[in-house]
């Protein structure tokens, strides 16, 4: 691109960030070279000078100065097929016209990525239901983890969401199988984590000094002997692979973890390969119009097989973390 364009910002693209957008927009431009142009006002919202954290609305005008780079043609729906378009309707735990609540399988990226093609976002088309707007992530779930993932169904509530999720009135829950027990049966781990890159993709590790601070509740459900632990975890923060890590450091690695965990993630006699062992249980909220919204996922085929190996008593109070 060698000249000045003004762009508008579309529907989809309504409530991202200023640098987000460009990240879409542009994904080869650099967030340093971003913030050079938003400090000598060459990038304009409107025609005034705007921060890499403005929240944009659809219809706005974005000037952006020449870049030397193409922009891709913004994000469009894309056809997906019909059977797995119902298995994802299927999945809807809870639907109004603020919010959908999904059981999110593992397996299933939420967002694309290097060499990820298939990834939930590009499939939200199929849970629009006839609305206007297109549903919108307010937060993530790895690939590998299970169960809730709330969807906005307008800009607003998904300003809302957000807004919950950042000021930690959304209270999430998740349910784990560990290689090991921990020493204590409650607890709380408070283990600042950094993001390292790699020749085999991100990674996240314990860092006193440079890491962001990331704080996980934990307690015991049940147990196998000293074998396996059924744990409800309630993070605190957000951070990328916070429980697995935060279990490995507790020396119970999370089942199926190889990336933290290693060999100490498999149980002996089980698969060699197993898939992980960690659930989002569920995620209490405030609702966008008022009250509050709690969903719960039924546990994953998999996590059902682990629990009936292990014994674990499905009558044990393992929602009793999710405050009221």
């Amino acid at each position: 691109m060698t000249s000045v364009q003004t762009l508008t910002v579309t529907k989809d693209e309504g409530d991202l960030r200023l640098d987000r957008w460009f990240k879409r927009r542009f994904p080869t431009l650099g967030h340093g070279r971003l913030e050079k142009l938003l400090r000598t006002g060459q990038v304009r919202v409107d025609g005034r000078r705007a921060k890499a954290s403005m929240r944009l609305e659809a219809g706005q005008s974005v000037r952006v100065p020449p870049l030397g780079i193409e922009a891709p043609a913004p994000k469009r729906a894309i056809e997906i097929d019909p059977g797995e378009a119902a298995e994802l309707r299927r999945r809807v735990l809870h639907k109004d016209a603020w919010v959908i609540a999904l059981d999110k399988p593992a397996g299933l990226a939420v967002q694309g990525g290097t060499r990820t093609d298939k990834h939930l976002d590009a499939m939200l088309d199929a849970l629009r239901f006839e609305a206007e707007e297109r549903p919108k992530l307010v937060h993530r779930l790895d690939r590998d983890t299970s169960g809730v993932l709330l969807l906005a169904r307008t800009t607003p509530a998904a300003r809302a969401l957000t807004e919950a999720f950042r000021d930690k009135t959304a209270v999430k829950l998740y349910w784990a199988v560990t290689v090991g027990v921990p020493q204590r049966d409650v607890g709380t781990i408070d283990l600042p984590l950094a993001k390292l890159a790699g020749p085999r993709g991100e990674r996240v590790a314990a860092d006193e000094e440079d890491g962001l601070r990331a704080i996980t509740h934990w307690r015991v459900v049940d147990r196998a002997g000293r074998k396996a632990a059924w744990l409800a975890l309630l993070p605190e923060t957000g951070r990328t692979h916070q429980l697995r890590v935060h279990c490995a450091a507790l020396g119970a690695p999370i089942l199926g973890d190889l990336k933290y965990g290693g060999r100490e993630a498999v149980l002996p006699g089980g698969p060699e390969k197993p898939l992980l062992h960690l659930h989002a249980r569920a995620i209490r909220t405030p609702h966008p119009k008022g009250g509050v919204l709690q969903v719960k996922a039924p546990l994953p085929r998999h996590m059902q097989e682990s629990f009936a190996f292990l014994g674990f008593a499905m009558d044990a109070e393992g929602d009793a973390d999710l405050r009221a």
